[in-house]
């Protein structure tokens, strides 16, 4: 049983469930090499088990086993379906050198055995990695190091959409507030209103841009009379004006 934990953060379930949430999808590249070395029923598992969860299968020459693109993330694999204690040198040396060149890189090792497993964590030592970099995934069996390959890829995807979600979020808000400072900028002027003010912000759009603007510029781009375009222009460009004291 498989049970090698160095470096080990699968950020998944512990049972992963045979199929994601209905809004799981993406695109799945798989090395051709790879896709060669390995039983056909295994390949049809794989392209049945994506279909399942609506990924996209292509089959391209690539430097990883696997590259998924999900939510706009791209996450890459390697997937050591039979561990080889002969090959371990060539495997963490792909390992070290694909972590150069994907940020998001895991490993998945199938284990199936108690020895394999103590031979691949003397070889994870020997070869001198470090924890976390990349992310080792030790699975008991193919198929599980798949439906672990798919999730990981999905949960990673997943995140980088919250991500986005929150900067959008803090963005969206950063402009209501910024509206609001406009408009009590705006509306301080006397006589102006807020549907001055939003006139002003959809003709010119900045505070800047209204103090710089020509009388002749406000009354052909907004529907401000001239008496309050009058008093616009003498707010941002008359010192007597806007230093005086005003009574609301």
């Amino acid at each position: 049983m498989a049970n090698f934990k160095a470096g080990y953060m699968d950020p998944t379930v512990e049972n992963p469930p045979a199929r994601l949430t209905k809004n799981s999808g993406g695109v799945c590249m798989m090395n051709n090499s790879w896709r060669d070395k390995q039983n056909p029923s295994f390949i049809n598992f794989i392209s049945s088990f994506l279909t399942s969860n609506s990924f996209r299968l292509n089959f391209v020459p690539i430097s990883p086993d696997f590259i998924f693109n999900c939510g706009g993330l791209s996450v890459a694999f390697i997937f050591v379906t039979q561990w080889d204690c002969c090959n371990a040198e060539s495997i963490f040396t792909r390992a070290k050198k694909l972590k150069g060149q994907f940020a998001h890189l895991y490993v998945v090792v199938s284990l199936p055995t108690r020895e394999q497993n103590d031979s691949f964590v003397a070889s994870y030592f020997k070869y001198e990695m470090q924890l976390g970099r990349p992310t080792f995934v030790p699975v008991q069996d193919i198929e599980m190091g798949f439906e672990k390959i798919v999730k990981i890829a999905h949960s990673c995807g997943v995140c980088k959409q919250q991500d986005a979600k929150s900067k959008l979020k803090a963005e969206r808000n950063q402009s209501v507030q910024g509206m609001e400072n406009f408009l009590k900028v705006l509306t301080s002027i006397p006589g102006i209103d807020n549907h001055d003010a939003n006139s002003l912000n959809q003709a010119i759009g900045s505070i800047e841009g209204i103090a710089k603007a020509s009388k002749e510029y406000i009354l052909e781009n907004t529907d401000l009379s001239a008496e309050k375009t009058e008093t616009i222009v003498r707010f941002f460009r008359d010192s007597k004006f806007y230093l005086c004291p005003k009574i609301n």
